[in-house]
């Protein structure tokens, strides 16, 4: 909600989504922000691989979507102990690296 709200103060909107469930995963409700927004980014406390960002993508890719995508979450390494907002900052989890992944995927769609 902060990288909304940082977005929001840029003059742009974006639409945020709570996926409470990976399995199922709710397709309906990926494909009508991916309609409605033309671009998406995940954000997740847990590694890309096999997590919430490969989940949607692999909806799009059954659908024939292709659009302007970035997950935000653990790349493919190992982690370190610390409090929680030192850990969201290394690893590009706050909301300051979600409003960059937005911003990206928005550079793509023009």
């Amino acid at each position: 909600m902060q990288a909304a709200d940082a977005l929001a103060a840029e003059g742009i909107e974006a639409r945020v989504v709570d996926m409470t469930s990976l399995k199922p995963i709710d397709a309906g409700l990926i494909l009508e922000s991916a309609a409605k927004t033309g671009a998406i980014v995940t954000a997740e406390n847990h590694s890309i691989i096999g997590g919430l960002g490969s989940a949607v993508a692999e909806v799009l890719m059954d659908e024939g979507i292709g659009l302007p995508f970035k997950r935000v979450g653990i790349q493919d390494r190992f982690c370190e102990g610390g409090t929680t907002p030192y850990l969201m900052h290394k690893f590009g989890l706050d909301a300051p690296a979600i409003a960059d992944a937005a911003r990206g995927v928005i550079e793509k769609k023009k």
